[in-house]
């Protein structure tokens, strides 16, 4: 996981955590762009729509929301582990030889 140039003092620890802190970048743009598909979801439910095929395309539109709301959740919690997980790679509270 580790190269040469992070080793040094900080042991494998510094290139683990770098690695698993870009894996915490990347989740968290997956959270930036739920954000994003949710106010589509907000645009879409806030639209004036009166015949019966619009208002099932929003009910629709509302059960997808509720579903990447969850999603979102979890994504967020999924980034708050992944960067204890980057702040324990440079502690002894991970070994070289544990797994992630």
């Amino acid at each position: 996981m580790g190269n040469d140039l992070t080793d040094g003092i900080w042991g494998n620890g510094l290139g683990v955590s770098l690695e698993i802190q870009e894996l915490g970048r990347r989740v968290a743009q997956c959270c930036h762009m739920a954000d994003d598909v949710l106010a589509g979801f907000q645009e879409i439910q806030l639209a004036n729509w009166e015949s019966p095929a619009g208002q099932a395309y929003r009910d629709s539109v509302s059960l997808q929301a509720v579903a990447v709301r969850r999603a979102l959740d979890r994504l967020r919690e999924a980034s708050a582990a992944v960067a204890a997980h980057a702040s324990a790679a440079l502690t002894a509270e991970c070994s070289p030889g544990s797994r992630f």
